[in-house]
């Protein structure tokens, strides 16, 4: 079994089938699928779909990435597709048939090492630096919390702007309420990602000029990586978890945050446009685009009772315990390693999104 992983790799399966055909070939793609019509633009389109296709399995972190890949599988290699069930949690078959056999294609939603957080998070030296976290913040009655790689898919300087009005409204406290934002270096050498961190240092500056007490500012901003081991106690320490990207394959952040969260306290502020969306329905789920909808579900989990929160963590936390990075990776290579794939009917009738025989 060979497994290939995300999107610099996508013609090396049908490379590889062209060698060997004695091997059974898995592929995970760890960021969005693009739907057909912006896909179409690529002038490389059919050798990326038929470089996927050299795969028996091919994975994705939501449905509407395995639905986008068959339609275009179908639209431009003349493949006939089964993906009203695609494959992944449920184990249910979805089918692309195609010219060189056929390739099983479904939805694997990543995740990560719930027992290494857990274990992190409930340490003695943890406990230790959350209080001193919360000390040198002012010990103020709300920390939000945002931790990015510094990319302008991330959706920082909108979340940095909602904050600011709110504050500008008088409808948050500058005195109670401060945000803490990591953002991560990443392609500095790029212009487009230079000009993303100067914005956002402006943004960061201006905010505070206006709103800052001497030897308090709002937001409290590091441009820097931080190890997991510093990651989990600010993750402890903040009490609105904030992750609003305009798109993002799945976002784990997201399920780092509650699962330190072992007191089932905390709110998580989540992107509709994240693939976490679909498991973690119980998160404050938001538009990051729509300034106006970022301030009310900042609101709404600055505001929200403690009953509420613990409601609504416990159940986050359930999922993403019963569906670990073990249990991930244990669906996908059992499914993979599985050696005849589903027969689907030798004449198949297009009908709506999928087929029927």
């Amino acid at each position: 079994m060979i497994w290939i992983h995300d999107y610099h790799l996508q013609l090396v399966p049908a490379m590889l089938r062209s060698q060997r055909n004695d091997v059974r070939i898995g592929y995970f793609n760890h960021i969005p699928f693009p739907p057909p019509e912006l896909f179409a633009r690529l002038p490389w389109r059919t050798e990326i779909i038929e470089g996927l296709l050299g795969a028996d399995l091919v994975g994705f972190q939501r449905d509407r990435g395995a639905r986008n890949f068959a339609g275009l599988a179908e639209q431009l290699t003349g493949a006939q597709i089964e993906i009203d069930h695609p494959l992944g949690r449920d184990g249910s078959p979805g089918l692309v048939h195609h010219a060189q056999g056929i390739t099983a294609v479904g939805a694997f939603p990543i995740s990560i090492d719930v027992g290494e957080i857990e274990t992190l998070s409930a340490g003695r030296t943890t406990r230790q630096q959350y209080n001193a976290i919360r000390n040198r913040l002012g010990e103020p009655e709300v920390i939000l919390l945002g931790v990015d790689r510094l990319d302008y898919t991330k959706g920082i300087g909108n979340r940095l702007s909602a904050f600011g009005a709110l504050l500008d409204e008088g409808r948050l406290d500058g005195s109670r309420h401060i945000l803490v934002q990591v953002a991560t270096p990443t392609r500095e050498g790029v212009d487009h990602y230079r000009e993303e961190r100067h914005e956002i240092e402006r943004l960061v500056g201006e905010i505070n000029g206006r709103h800052a007490r001497l030897g308090f500012p709002v937001i409290h901003y590091l441009y820097r990586s931080l190890p997991l081991e510093e990651l989990v106690p600010l993750y402890r320490a903040g009490d609105v978890m904030l992750v609003t990207p305009f798109r993002d394959g799945m976002n784990l952040v997201a399920k780092e945050y509650v699962a330190t969260r072992l007191d089932d306290d905390g709110v998580l502020v989540l992107s509709e446009f994240t693939g976490a969306a679909d498991e973690m329905t119980e998160a404050v789920l938001v538009n990051p685009h729509d300034e106006e909808a970022l301030k009310s579900a900042i609101l709404t989990a600055v505001e929200m009772n403690r009953h509420e929160r613990r409601n609504r963590m416990r159940s986050l936390r359930a999922k993403i315990t019963s569906h670990d990075v073990a249990e991930w990776a244990r669906r996908f290579l059992n499914i993979l390693e599985q050696p005849e794939t589903p027969e689907i009917p030798e004449k198949l009738e297009i009908s709506g999104t999928g087929i029927t025989p």
